[in-house]
């Protein structure tokens, strides 16, 4: 059996209704039989999920491994049945979907900021006001403005 050793992909990406992972050099390595081979863009780079039902949808990249001058070219179909690289592939796409969840929700504490600045700027008016502050008063309404 093959062991997926590092499994992380440069970067990944939605297109549509699909997912796609792009491999490098030094992102990806299997052990086999006690020897360590690192993947090399040669022929396939990149496994394509179906973004519904996770399937992958490219069995027919091949992927090339290398140790040394000895080569391992397994098309993606084999590297499935073969090895442990479900077991990363739904790490990845676990890791992926924590990221987007921290993108919405940064998007979410932009609206707060705003909100949190509109209040802060009617304070300094009624500040200005209560301290009969013109100079101050004036550069808040030019600041508003803008």
């Amino acid at each position: 059996m093959i062991l997926v050793q590092l499994m992380k992909p440069f970067y990944t990406k939605y297109e549509g209704n699909s997912i796609k992972m792009v491999f490098a050099y030094q992102y990806f390595s299997i052990r086999k039989d006690d020897e360590l081979f690192h993947f090399i863009p040669v022929e396939g780079k990149e496994i394509i999920l179906n973004a519904q039902t996770l399937q992958v949808e490219n069995l027919s990249e091949v992927f090339v491994f290398q140790k040394g001058n000895r080569f391992i070219r397994l098309p993606l179909y084999q590297l499935l049945l073969v090895s442990d690289i479900h077991t990363h592939l739904q790490t990845i796409l676990e890791e992926a979907n924590q990221i987007d969840t921290q993108e919405g929700s940064i998007e979410g504490t932009e609206e707060v900021i705003k909100l949190l600045e509109e209040q802060n700027l009617e304070r300094m008016f009624d500040f200005a006001l209560t301290m009969r502050d013109e100079e101050l008063f004036n550069k808040l309404q030019q600041y508003n403005e803008n």
